[in-house]
């Protein structure tokens, strides 16, 4: 995969090739203090020798290059989970490519489950059991489901499952443990050191009531266990140690370390980014206001603030934001039903710093570009496949052969045969394709399978046939006399197709694509679908046009 890319890859215009020419700068720049040195090892790096850059720095590889991802362990991985982690890993093989591996890298996904449980779920078993333990870490709150220690530890075990089932590599973090096994200590004393910093970045973003009682550092209470949101009475960086008025109004001194506090959402990220020596993370738009304040805050703690990519949100199909509480979006499981993980991959990539419309509607359309992206990759340049899709999608290595039948096709082949499983599918694919069986052509088999799931919950429902006005029907006639002049046999969509357009011509439709609209709306029930000349070979000829006098005799297609 990596081999000889380098020198293309410094020239490749993808986002994540932008991304991890950043990324590779950041990193010469931090781990080279001389000017002279950091325009060399650029130079090497962009001349296709990382090798020989590392060689002569060996610096540059004295630790990994961490690109990491956060996780909210209150609720079960989603759309979103896997959106990030998909681009990071993006971001992560351009770079290795970039540098042929020869500069290491770690994707980490750390999840927050030191926060303080604030609501019970609603979607959650036993919720009762879960009353008593509001405000307490996430990983102390007693699983309600029974498989595990406790709560976050459950969804953390869903997050890794939902990780590993697509393949992704990257190393877990838990918060609580990263607190309480001392992995943090260092950065929180320097925290504590840096009180009065801190809090002269925060306080100006809050209100004058949560000024008032503002504090970076969370304690955990001693005698409850809850996550407190308290105001403190002494900072002491000399000793690590804060003083507090506890739940019961006794006042409590504590070390900052050994996971007895954490930081509130906002510093914690920024310390975050400085303890684990964070270089690359993306997050959503609903982050950037705060994204200066966590590097304002890395940067008080000692380190250089990481790359930072910002996506934009998904939206519903009436524009909206889309909202886990509201439902209006589609889930991870809910796509994979209808189409090809790739499909959703593609989805991602395309465009992440714009707004888009995440309904079932998008789902042919982004099988179909997922597979125009695959078929034409063999014949591409190298410069062009490092900025073709499925290089990113399928980590540098995408898979020979795609599918000679569009999945759009295959919905209206669904639609005009009225299968109902995929064996009658196979009595046309098999025709269509010499040769094809489900085992040679495994792609094929499950887009049939989703055409035929697809078909049935959301283009049979909108379907709506109408009866062709008499210019169309003339026209349709005429095309029906020109196919009868084919062999019956023909499977050549262009041919077909050529037909097609001739009888649309001879009739007059200006624009033609009005004539094509009309067969679909007259046969298929529906406004607009792929190239008429191939569904018309792949469906065969005398069906087509058997068809076609159906319509034309005034029967009712909607029956099959």
């Amino acid at each position: 995969m990596l081999n000889g890319l380098s020198l293309f890859a410094r020239d490749a215009k993808s986002w994540p090739f932008e991304q991890a020419r950043a990324l590779l700068s950041r990193v010469i720049h931090l781990r080279l203090p001389d000017g002279a040195d950091r325009d060399l090892a650029a130079t090497l790096i962009a001349q296709g020798e990382a090798k020989a850059a590392v060689a002569r720095f060996p610096v540059l590889q004295d630790r990994p290059v961490v690109l990491e991802t956060g996780y909210g362990p209150s609720g079960l991985p989603h759309i979103g989970t896997f959106g990030e982690v998909s681009r990071t890993t993006m971001v992560r093989n351009a770079f290795r490519a970039l540098t042929e591996d020869a500069i290491p890298t770690v994707m980490l996904c750390v999840s927050d489950d030191m926060d303080g449980m604030r609501k019970v779920p609603d979607n959650v078993p036993n919720p009762e059991m879960l009353a008593t333990y509001l405000q307490k870490p996430l990983t102390d709150v007693p699983d309600p489901f029974g498989t595990h220690e406790g709560f976050a530890q459950h969804n953390n075990a869903r997050l890794c499952g939902f990780l590993d089932s697509f393949g992704f590599d990257y190393s877990f973090r838990s918060a609580t443990a990263l607190y309480r096994s001392g992995v943090y200590d260092a950065v929180l004393l320097r925290a504590l050191e840096r009180y009065d910093a801190i809090m002269a970045v925060m306080l100006p973003t809050l209100g004058p009531e949560r000024r008032a009682s503002y504090s970076p550092f969370l304690p955990v209470s001693p005698k409850t266990g809850r996550v407190l949101y308290v105001p403190m009475k002494a900072v002491d960086a000399e000793a690590g140690t804060i003083s507090f008025d506890d739940e019961d109004g006794t006042e409590v001194t504590l070390s900052v370390t050994g996971g007895q506090v954490k930081m509130q959402w906002k510093p914690d990220f920024g310390m975050r980014w400085a303890a684990l020596g964070v270089d690359f993370e993306m997050y959503g738009k609903d982050h950037q206001t705060n994204g200066p304040i966590y590097s304002k805050i890395c940067r008080i703690l000692g380190a250089e603030p990481p790359v930072q990519f910002v996506y934009e949100l998904f939206l519903d199909d009436k524009g909206e934001k889309i909202s886990k509480s509201k439902g209006n979006g589609i889930s991870v499981e809910q796509w994979l039903a209808y189409a090809p993980q790739e499909s959703l991959s593609l989805y991602n990539f395309q465009k992440p710093r714009v707004a888009k419309k995440l309904y079932f509607d998008v789902i042919p359309r982004a099988v179909d570009e997922y597979l125009t992206f695959l078929e034409n990759y063999p014949g591409e340049e190298q410069l062009k496949q490092l900025d073709n899709p499925v290089w990113h999608i399928h980590d540098g290595n995408p898979p020979l052969g795609g599918s000679p039948v569009s999945f759009g096709l295959m919905l209206n082949l669904v639609s005009a045969a009225n299968a109902s499983d995929t064996s009658i599918l196979w009595g046309f694919l098999s025709r269509y394709v010499p040769g094809a069986t489900p085992q040679t052509q495994p792609l094929l088999d499950k887009l049939a399978g989703y055409a035929l799931r697809y078909y049935e919950d959301f283009v049979r429902p909108t379907k709506t046939y109408r009866a062709p006005t008499d210019g169309e029907r003339a026209a349709m006639a005429d095309l029906v006399t020109r196919f009868k002049a084919l062999p019956p046999d023909t499977i050549d969509g262009e041919l077909i197709q050529n037909e097609v357009y001739e009888a649309g011509k001879a009739a007059g439709f200006e624009p033609l694509r009005a004539w094509f609209q009309a067969l679909y709306e007259v046969l298929l029930g529906q406004t607009q679908g792929p190239r008429f000349g191939s569904f018309a070979a792949i469906y065969g000829l005398e069906r087509t046009i058997a068809l076609i006098e159906r319509a034309l005799a005034g029967d009712d297609l909607s029956a099959g």
